[in-house]
């Protein structure tokens, strides 16, 4: 039996992935090659939705985003939600012509504030959450 390694330990594995497998350049020596652009975005979301679902002290960047950026943004044009701005960046993003490597650090960063306002990525946090909870207690 494979001992559970943790949400924490999860998120920090598939972001070691992230970091190490997305290098542009090959290297003589490696034994793999770098991931493909739906992995690094795929690894990404479960990355991104495993800090949510780890809490303290990775819940304190949805929060504050959240409460100080939107707020702000709500004050300045009224009628703005994060969903909006979420989609607003995502639209920013998609012409900005990222490599693999920032894909995959602003997919983690944008998954986690999405997973900490709810909605889909936030099932996926609380479902990372629930199996993990489910391995801990076996």
């Amino acid at each position: 039996m494979i001992p559970p390694i943790g949400i924490v330990s999860f998120a920090l594995v598939l972001t070691a992935v992230l970091i190490f497998a997305t290098k542009e350049q090959k290297a003589a020596n490696a034994k793999a090659k770098p991931l493909g652009w739906w992995w690094t975005l795929g690894l990404a979301m479960l990355a991104g939705a495993s800090y949510t679902a780890a809490g303290w002290p990775f819940n304190v960047v949805p929060q504050l985003i959240m409460g100080d950026l939107v707020g702000l943004v709500h004050a300045v044009t009224p009628g703005v939600t994060l969903p909006g701005l979420a989609l607003l960046f995502l639209v920013v993003l998609a012409w900005l012509g990222l490599t693999r490597r920032q894909v995959a650090v602003i997919g983690i960063i944008l998954i986690h504030i999405m997973a900490g306002a709810g909605g889909g990525f936030g099932i996926l946090a609380q479902r990372i959450h629930a199996v993990a909870m489910h391995f801990a207690g076996s």
